[in-house]
């Protein structure tokens, strides 16, 4: 059986569980420029530092590393930043991507549940 895991993003964090058939595994992985304190350079004030959003990715993919199948799932744009992350520096997780939905705020628990009916459906389709 494959191994299966689902994420939920956002530009603040992303919550990464490893999801079997009886129980889930969770860790998360935050966002630096939620917790990297910069100053703002220049009259725009701009609070991101260029290599936030690459670093932030980078540990999301490292994080997804041991799964075969993922599911991005969230409600802003960072999912899809995500997939466009993995199409130009990280291929093996792109390939991994079997779906993508907008999910608002679930607790861990809807999440997984979401999850293992996402993968339910899927497997029975192949």
């Amino acid at each position: 059986m494959s191994k299966h895991a689902v994420i939920w993003i956002d530009h603040k964090e992303a919550r990464v569980f490893d999801v079997h058939p009886d129980t889930f595994d969770g860790s998360a992985v935050q966002s630096p420029t939620h917790h990297v304190h910069r100053h703002p350079k220049g009259g725009e004030g701009g609070k991101e530092h260029p290599d936030d959003a690459k670093h932030f990715f980078h540990e999301v993919a490292r994080a997804l590393e041991a799964a075969e199948e993922v599911l991005i799932v969230g409600p802003s744009t960072a999912k899809l930043e995500l997939i466009r992350y993995a199409h130009e520096h990280e291929r093996a997780l792109e390939r991994k991507i079997v779906g993508v939905e907008t999910v608002d705020h679930p607790s861990d628990g809807q999440l997984v549940a979401y999850a293992r009916k996402y993968f339910r459906a899927s497997d029975r389709m192949r």
